[in-house]
């Protein structure tokens, strides 16, 4: 599935910024407790240990915070600064995790701003592009009737 070009309209950013950021802080840490193990290698984030992460999805508003410990991710409720902030578009985001664009493309065209720790960004950076993805998706049955729907779909003759 291609996704298209969009960003949100400057509202939602304007919205999203005064709305509480922990739920969606919440959603985020859960989804990468679920990744942990089956597809992000807990040793491979030690260095990530007691870092505070940032995440920004500009067009939307949010600004995530979380950190990794030893029982996983789990979300930061103050404002101290970040040691990693990512800063990427709803759609950049999509695009990063549906691996229709890798991270050096976005960073090297202004897309995706990592600012701080450089080598957490390169650690982040390398644990994404090491998941396999497609080996999950055919672990799971929904996911993988959904991919083969979306497959031959595509090959349908239009």
């Amino acid at each position: 599935m291609k996704i298209p070009a969009f960003t949100l309209p400057a509202p939602f950013a304007r919205i999203g910024s005064r709305l509480p950021q922990l739920p969606p802080t919440l959603a985020l840490v859960a989804g990468l407790n679920l990744a942990l193990d089956r597809l992000l290698p807990r040793d491979a984030l030690e260095p990530l240990t007691g870092k505070r992460v940032l995440l920004k999805v500009t067009d939307a508003g949010l600004a995530l915070r979380f950190t990794f410990g030893p029982r996983g991710f789990r979300p930061l409720l103050d404002s101290q600064a970040p040691d990693l902030t990512l800063s990427a578009t709803t759609r950049d985001y999509l695009a990063l995790a549906l691996r229709e664009e890798d991270p050096d493309t976005l960073f090297f065209s202004r897309r995706l701003l990592m600012e701080g720790e450089t080598d957490l960004g390169l650690l982040v950076k390398n644990t994404l592009d090491a998941v396999d993805w497609d080996g999950l998706i055919a672990r799971i049955p929904l996911l993988a009737r959904l991919a083969a729907a979306q497959q031959g779909a595509s090959l349908a003759p239009h």
